[in-house]
């Protein structure tokens, strides 16, 4: 949630869980939780923190990373993930 700077609401449909599981950290039956944090693991090292909260909600070759994860399109996520490991963070002016 941190590493993204994913709202509640985001991190709870990305999971899939009630807002109350997550406040309590029940969690753990939720097996997305640690691929994700090993891809992003992978990402921050590469990218850092900051840049990984701007590319999630910027709009990327395949979409927009933050609908990807909360459509629980893990698949693009991973892909989009790549895209930015390959390409790095670029911004296009608009306009």
């Amino acid at each position: 949630m941190e590493l993204l700077g994913l709202t509640e609401d985001e991190l709870c449909r990305t999971l899939d869980v009630e807002p109350l599981a997550l406040l309590s950290g029940q969690l753990e039956h939720r097996g997305e939780l640690p691929i994700l944090l090993d891809l992003l693991a992978e990402a921050r090292e590469r990218a850092g923190a900051a840049v990984l909260r701007r590319w999630v909600r910027a709009s990327a070759p395949r979409g927009r990373p933050i609908e990807m994860l909360t459509q629980r399109d893990f698949a693009s996520f991973e892909d989009a993930l790549a895209d930015l490991s390959e390409r790095g963070f670029v911004l296009r002016g608009g306009g």
